[in-house]
């Protein structure tokens, strides 16, 4: 069965204990991100090499997301990236996983003209919900992966949490913070849950192709552009119906963690996914994203971490899946 038609199967329930929709503008520090700088005549080439996403074509101002795999395809590390200047790249992503990737992405620089390096320290980065956006002179309607500039400042419109805008706001560390009330870190990371969109962290790592983590659905992957490592195992996966899992997004009144093992009621013994984010929601429940196998979706009830182990309800995506071709 093909996965959209699945979707359609899937409860439609969207989330009443939405602590982002406020009235008040809600910003939050995000010590847990990482940015790694690109910088030379040749970054876009470079990096084009080396991604999932096509970084050629992608003019000054411009956000997108992306994957770096491994050679059998599998993701090393995700990112939203933008093109700051024409011969500057930068990449946002999870902090545990930015130390080993710039220096595998290092390794293959060679006589390249980029310098790659660890610019966290450059920047500060804060993720905006709700009417922070508004405060902040950002238009919320803005479609998910555009970057506008705000001053000093880049912002990249995400996916919004349960009909809630969101964006990422980036700019030099001696830039004065976003307008917003503080927001609770924990929230956030349910926010980001919520939102359908993988941020790939160490727990997890080299486990997933990017169509287990639906990147191609939401234009992490560019099927047109030219060759990265784990290329060919990616367009396998698209275009010879080899795929066998998805991303969905569960929630479930006991604790998951990123990592834990999703099995079929009844089968203790294969688990049929992986938790690949989770996150405490604020009224106490948890939220994650299972990359899991397409045939359990509907098959019986699912369980974290064992066949008897908090019970998981599927929810609806908040966008919909490319149909396996």
């Amino acid at each position: 069965m093909r996965a959209a038609m699945i979707i359609g199967a899937m409860t439609s329930t969207a989330s009443a204990h939405s602590d982002l929709a406020l009235s008040t503008p809600v910003a939050v520090r995000l010590s847990d991100w990482g940015v790694i700088r690109a910088k030379g005549d040749e970054a876009a080439t470079f990096l084009n090499g080396q991604l999932t996403q096509d970084t050629v074509k992608m003019d000054v101002g411009q956000a997108r997301l992306a994957g770096y795999c491994s050679p059998k395809g599998r993701l090393l590390a995700s990112f939203v990236m933008w093109r700051s200047a024409p011969d500057e790249i930068l990449l946002a992503c999870s902090a545990d996983l930015l130390a080993p990737t710039l220096k595998r992405l290092s390794m293959f620089v060679l006589r390249a003209k980029v310098k790659l390096s660890d610019a966290t320290g450059d920047f500060k980065l804060y993720g905006l919900a709700g009417s922070a956006l508004g405060a902040n002179g950002i238009d919320a309607a803005v479609a998910p992966g555009q970057r506008t500039g705000v001053g000093r400042a880049s912002v990249v419109s995400l996916y919004p949490a349960d009909g809630v805008p969101r964006a990422l706001w980036i700019a030099p560390a001696d830039e004065a913070p976003p307008q917003g009330e503080a927001l609770d870190a924990d929230a956030w990371a349910w926010s980001e849950v919520r939102s359908g969109i993988v941020t790939l962290s160490a727990p997890v790592l080299d486990a997933f192709v990017p169509q287990m983590l639906n990147f191609e659905s939401v234009g992490g992957v560019n099927f047109k552009k030219g060759c990265y490592p784990g290329q060919e195992i990616v367009a396998r996966s698209q275009f010879r119906g080899t795929l066998k899992r998805r991303a969905y997004l569960v929630r479930s009144d006991a604790p998951l963690a990123t990592g834990d093992e999703v099995f079929a009621a009844g089968d203790g013994e294969q688990p049929v996914g992986t938790i690949a984010q989770a996150a405490r929601a604020p009224d106490g429940s948890h939220a994650a994203l299972v990359s899991m196998q397409i045939a359990a979706l509907g098959a019986g009830p699912l369980h974290a971490r064992s066949a008897d182990g908090p019970a998981l309800t599927v929810d609806r995506l908040p966008y919909p899946l490319l149909e396996d071709i």
